[in-house]
Order: C-alpha cells, then sequence, then structure tokens
C-alpha cells in the first residue's frame, strides 16, 4: 500500500507538473496572442490613420484645385461682363453721336432746300427756274452724298470701337484655352 501510495503521489505529482505546465503554456499563448492582436490593432490604426490623412490631403488638394478654378472662371466672367459694358458704353454714345449727326445733316439739307425755294420764288422765267432748280438739286445731292459718306465713315468707326472690347475677351479665351490644365 505503501507502494501505491507512492504511485498516486507520484501520478499526481506529475498531473500537477502537467496541469502547471499546461496552465504556464496557455498562458503564454494567451500573452502571446493578447500581444499580436494588440499589434495588429495598433498597426491598423496606424495604417487607417494614415490612409485618412491621404484622404483628407487628396481631397484638401482636389478642393483647392476646385476654387482656384471657380476663381478663375469668376474673374474671367467678371472681364467678360465689363467688355459688354464697355461695348455698350462705346455703343450707346456712338449711336447719340450718328443721331446728332444725322439731324444735322437733314437739317443742312433742309435749309439748303428752304434756301432754293426761296431762289425758285425770285425767278423771272422758266430757263431761270430750271437753271435754279438743277443747280440745287445737284449741290443738294452732292451734300447729302458727302454727308452719307461721313455718317457711313462715322458708323465703320462705331462698329470697330464697340468691338474692340470685345475682341480682346475672345482673345484672352483663346489664350487661356491654348494654355495646358495646371497639374
Amino acid at each position: 500500500m505503501a507502494e501505491t501510495k507512492t504511485q498516486v503521489e507520484k501520478v499526481a505529482r506529475i498531473a500537477n507538473e502537467a496541469t502547471t505546465a499546461g496552465v504556464a503554456e496557455s498562458k503564454k499563448m494567451v500573452e502571446e496572442g493578447s500581444a499580436r492582436a494588440q499589434k495588429l490593432m495598433a498597426d491598423g490604426a496606424t495604417q487607417a490613420r494614415a490612409a485618412m490623412e491621404q484622404g483628407v490631403a487628396q481631397a484638401t488638394k482636389s478642393a483647392e484645385g476646385m476654387m482656384k478654378a471657380a476663381q478663375e472662371a469668376m474673374e474671367f466672367s467678371r472681364g467678360n461682363l465689363e467688355a459688354m459694358t464697355r461695348a455698350t458704353q462705346v455703343y450707346m454714345v456712338g449711336v447719340q453721336d450718328l443721331g446728332k449727326q444725322t439731324f444735322a445733316m437733314l437739317q443742312g439739307l433742309a435749309d439748303h432746300a428752304v434756301e432754293g425755294a426761296k431762289a425758285l420764288a425770285a425767278v423771272k422765267s422758266l430757263k431761270e427756274a430750271t437753271d435754279v432748280q438743277t443747280a440745287f438739286a445737284k449741290a443738294g445731292m452732292e451734300r447729302a452724298m458727302s454727308e452719307s459718306a461721313k455718317l457711313q465713315e462715322a458708323s465703320i468707326k462705331l462698329v470697330e470701337s464697340s468691338s474692340a472690347p470685345i475682341a480682346a475677351r475672345v482673345s484672352v479665351a483663346f489664350e487661356k484655352a491654348s494654355k495646358p490644365l495646371a497639374a
């Protein structure tokens, strides 16, 4: 019985050692697993943070690019509006000047017609009336042609001067369109 007791104690001691070794091994595995899990979580958080920062940087860069493009478009549109305003102002002033010149021309032709009528009223013969009428008709036609040529020149200058601001903006548009887009 002593031998059985010794064997039982030996088995108990081996079982205890095996249990202790198993617990120690399990504890070691749990600690290693926990350390790996913590490392994975830390690495994952670092990678996620890096990806987030990169995404924010890209979004910021894109937003800055879009803001710059919007600002350039707004400035270009403002320039277009200013050019249209200048062109309209030049045109309106020119049309007023043309109106004054036309009125002055018509006034001059009316005065010439009144002079002709007075001269016709003072004639004493049919031949003199024909000569006066012919001379006044010829002078009136020459005057009308001369004044019409002046009006035509003024009209051409008006078109050129009123379209100059718009032509300048078209040149700017072609310059902008021919430049490569900024990266």
